[in-house]
């Protein structure tokens, strides 16, 4: 027995039901509105026999006039459609349709039998201009009160079914919907004709004064001030969803500390995610009401709206793109993008092979045989089993994000920041000159400016290693970005797994700042600098201001639904090894150069010759050589002190945190946001 045939076979019968029943349905409506044009047609008939004291048989017998019309009014509502609509939703769209498909059916008809009557003399199926306009008129008049009485039943229907205890939908949460516009009432009017919604709404909330004390979709709107809260208190509100169009991420971060501080957990009600998921054949598809997400902590737009991806992706298609640490968070969204991009082959390379494998079958699910994807597990320090994987793939562009980044464990095994970091980079750019790459993109970060912990510093050597060859025929660049939301190891899941547990947030230190984005930010603006890089370029993303960790432990306390200091604690544990309060300033427009792209610009920094890398590296050589016995050694941090200048310990620079530009720049602007607040 085919065992698979028989499990789908409910399946299909189940949709071969549902298709009979639309079909049937459509059929009656379409029954319903040709008797509906009839009863039309006797009525203004016998108004105009009335009025005009003509005969009602001369009316009647003009069958011919009534054929010939509703066949035209009915064919145009078959070509616009207008039997594919679901009528027991609210649809304007749908209605102005029908209306003009009518009047446009009408208006062909009569043109075409006044030319019959009046060329052709074919006088038995001449229809009167305003008789017809007065049935077409009633007529439409019949339909939509037809239509809006089916959704009154409707609506009344599933309200009698919510009162008689629709199982678990019975108790639901009350919900204020700030926005009593066009989204919020939406919005308002799709969750009170839902019986199966989780969401009772109770009121609006809206800062235009002309709505203010009125009601929308039969609920009162209320002012956004502390007289709101008062209200949502006595409504016994527990959710606030957010329903505006084109809301900045600004206003959005006002809001959600606004009600979030009142102890509300505030959603947002998004147009752009669509769920297709329950609606019925023929319904829109219905807009998100979803939870933060991790752009919503960045309080700024979105970076991605600012790249031309179809620019980019002319550069990386039909090429064979080999990522090394692909199965990491900035590696693996750079598979998934390059993915997008339709390349010759990928080929993902990583040494733990969970993650390679998560992110392989991800793409097959995605793309299936349109990608042509290959996974190998290597390590980049590991040379033999590095160049077997150039020597059959021979990629054209290589993007290398295989790298430790832990400060702490790097303070504590850095050594192994050395071996994976510098020398695997080192590997693994040897291997693209070699096997002849047309570009190598290495991923830095803001953490190589300026160094004091021993990863820093190994990102730095990792630069100094690729911007040395720019003599190379192979095209290296290095491309250099702040802080993940997201990543693995970033505080966003941290933060999360401590909320949900209820507590405390721990923080190093609550002055300190960092420069963020999120996961896909950061893998679209490293192509779109590996697109356009040349020889021995470093690259810095423009990710804006820096903001306070503890900003960003507060919204995320928020967003969850939770009360800052009175729901869930922030504590302070205390400076990790290696750790500063401040990143330097990755933009400073007086020392860089523009690129094309406004989020881009190249560092001017002179790089140094190759010899100059091959004496720091030997230097590290032999430092690894020395603390190859033991578990941590001073000799490293030394050597790392040696080869990278700039390398400085964090009591040096934090000791000077308060006056330096990064610190005064993104407390300013908490000063300027804080004052914004208030007075909004």
């Amino acid at each position: 027995m085919n065992i698979h045939h028989s499990k789908e076979e409910p399946q299909n019968h189940m949709m071969r039901r549902t298709s009979s029943f639309w079909h049937h349905r459509r059929l009656i409506l379409w029954v319903l509105d040709v008797i509906l044009f009839m009863a039309a047609y006797l009525f203004n008939a016998i108004l105009h026999s009335f009025a005009t004291q003509s005969n009602m048989e001369y009316w009647l017998g003009r069958w011919p006039n009534i054929l010939f019309l509703i066949g035209f009014i009915m064919l145009g509502r078959v070509v616009t459609r207008v039997y594919r609509n679901v009528w027991r939703y609210p649809n304007v769209r749908a209605y102005i349709t029908m209306v003009v498909s009518d009047m446009s059916s009408g208006g062909l008809a009569y043109l075409l039998t006044y030319a019959l009557s009046h060329i052709w003399n074919i006088d038995c199926v001449y229809i009167n201009f305003w008789h017809t306009f007065c049935v077409l008129a009633l007529f439409d008049l019949g339909t939509l009160v037809m239509r809006f009485a089916y959704q009154l039943f409707h609506q009344y229907r599933n309200k009698i079914e919510h009162r008689r205890g629709m199982g678990k939908h019975l108790n639901r949460i009350n919900i204020a919907i700030v926005g009593a516009g066009q989204i919020g009432c939406h919005l308002a009017e799709e969750l009170q004709n839902n019986p199966a919604a989780h969401y009772r709404p109770v009121c609006f909330i809206d800062c235009n004064e002309a709505k203010i004390g009125l009601r929308v979709a039969d609920l009162r709107v209320y002012p956004e001030d502390e007289s709101a809260l008062d209200a949502l208190m006595t409504l016994a509100v527990q959710e606030v969803f957010i329903a505006i169009s084109d809301i900045s991420a600004e206003e959005t971060q006002r809001l959600i500390k606004f009600y979030g501080d009142a102890g509300y957990k505030v959603k947002i009600y998004d147009l752009n995610a669509r769920d297709a998921t329950g609606t019925e054949k023929g319904a829109p598809p219905r807009p998100l009401v979803r939870d933060f997400r991790v752009e919503d902590l960045l309080g700024r737009e979105s970076l991605e709206n600012k790249m031309n991806f179809e620019e980019m992706k002319r550069y990386y298609e039909d090429r064979v793109i080999l990522v090394t640490g692909g199965g990491g968070s900035i590696g693996s969204e750079l598979c998934r993008q390059i993915a997008k991009c339709h390349p010759k082959k990928l080929v993902i390379l990583d040494i733990y092979e969970n993650n390679a494998y998560a992110i392989q079958q991800e793409l097959i699910r995605q793309h299936g045989e349109s990608l042509d994807l290959e996974v190998e597990i290597a390590s980049v320090r590991d040379t033999v089993r590095l160049e077997a994987v150039f020597k059959h793939y021979r990629p054209q562009i290589v993007f290398h994000a295989a790298a430790h980044k832990h400060v702490p464990l790097m303070e504590h095994s850095a050594c192994e920041a050395i071996k994976n970091n510098v020398m695997g980079t080192y590997n693994t750019a040897n291997m693209a000159e070699k096997y002849h790459a047309e570009r190598f993109v290495l991923i830095s970060t803001d953490k190589a400016v300026n160094p004091t912990n021993v990863m820093g510093a190994s990102k730095r050597m990792c630069e100094m290693v690729v911007l040395c060859r720019h003599d190379s025929k192979t095209e290296f660049t290095a491309v250099r970005f702040g802080n993940v939301l997201g990543s693995n190891g970033s505080v966003i899941p941290l933060f999360q797994s401590q909320i949900e547990r209820g507590g405390p947030v721990t923080i190093t230190d609550k002055r300190i700042i960092r420069y963020f984005m999120t996961i896909p930010e950061a893998s679209r603006l490293v192509m779109m600098a590996g697109s356009m890089a040349k020889d021995g370029e470093l690259f810095v993303l423009d990710m804006g201001k820096q903001m306070h960790i503890i900003d960003l432990a507060e919204n995320m306390i928020r967003m969850m639904g939770y009360v800052p200091y009175k729901d869930i604690d922030i504590v302070e544990i205390g400076l990790r090894p290696g750790e500063k309060l401040y990143e330097e300033l990755l933009i400073d427009r007086e020392h860089l150069t523009k690129t094309s792209n406004s989020l881009i610009y190249i560092e001017n920094d002179t790089p140094p010759t190759r010899a100059e890398v091959e004496d720091k590296l030997r230097i590290l050589r032999d430092a690894v050589k020395a603390a190859e016995s033991e578990l941590t050694s001073p000799c490293i941090k030394e050597a790392m002190k040696r080869v990278v200048p700039t390398f400085r310990d964090p009591e040096e620079v934090n000791c000077k945190a308060a006056e330096t530009r990064e610190m005064k720049e993104a407390n300013d602007s908490v000063t300027l946001a804080e004052e914004s607040v208030a007075v909004s």
